[in-house]
């Protein structure tokens, strides 16, 4: 999809991609036959840019014909480059960093103040979590006791120019959602058992927001992309493409 429109963000999508699989085929309830369903979960992608992975599992699990991925980040295609609300299953358009946690919030006490049983997942890139938006929202959820709300955060420790820890390090970083009254979990974002484990236990505490540190690696599964910040802006295509596309193919997971 990606080296077909020549947009970028593939070290992004790679990143999050176990984390997006685990929420829809494991965690969340929504179906693709009940989209408007009042009591579905919602999820929102706080890093829209990330929206190739993002459409990719929804296309998988029946929100729109397969085909419709051959149109991304097409002129007169179905889908955007970011999120977008028109796709269906998609809750919010997505992309302007810090935007995902304040909306997510909004939802959950929503859910509260309606007595309604759904649930609201918000994945943030760790780039955004320099945005003091994050934080106000953050601070919110905790005082209304949203333990409805969890936050999932993909700490690959990239961002659009450098590492995280010189643009402005985010560490000690679980301490600061502890700190922020919410409940913290460290995981491996790649491992499908870790990201299980943690999901499928929520609320880590009554009446307190979670929050899962999912630390993964940019351009995961490619030994070329893996860690490069290159690969947060660069397109795979020629030897790049099939070289990358090699190396996918023979993951074993993709041949179990």
């Amino acid at each position: 999809m990606i080296s077909r429109a020549r947009s970028s963000h593939i070290g992004g999508n790679f990143s999050m991609a176990e984390i997006v699989a685990v929420l829809y085929d494991e965690i969340l309830n929504i179906s693709p036959k009940h989209l408007d369903a009042p009591d579905r979960d919602r999820f929102i992608l706080s890093k829209g840019h990330a929206a190739a992975a993002y459409y990719s599992i929804l296309a998988l699990k029946g929100f729109f014909p397969m085909d419709w991925l051959d149109t991304f980040y097409l002129n007169g295609g179905h889908l955007a480059g970011h999120a977008t609300r028109s796709v269906p299953g998609v809750e919010v358009s997505s992309g302007s960093l810090g935007h995902g946690l304040p909306m997510a919030v909004g939802m959950a006490k929503a859910a509260k103040i309606d007595q309604r049983p759904y649930r609201v997942f918000a994945l943030l890139s760790d780039g955004e979590c320099q945005e003091g938006s994050v934080w106000e929202a953050a601070m919110l959820a905790a005082h209304h006791r949203l333990d409805n709300l969890t936050v999932i955060v993909d700490y690959n420790k990239i961002q659009a120019l450098g590492q995280t820890r010189e643009i402005c390090d985010l560490e000690p970083f679980a301490e600061k959602w502890n700190a922020f009254g919410w409940t913290v979990r460290q995981v491996d974002g790649h491992s499908v058992d870790e990201l299980y484990g943690a999901l499928s236990v929520l609320p880590f505490t009554s009446e307190k927001p979670s929050c899962v540190i999912a630390h993964t690696v940019k351009g995961k599964g490619v030994s070329f992309m893996e860690d490069k910040l290159l690969w947060h802006y660069r397109t795979p295509v020629g030897e790049e493409f099939d070289a990358a596309m090699s190396e996918l193919c023979s993951l074993p997971h993709l041949n179990r």
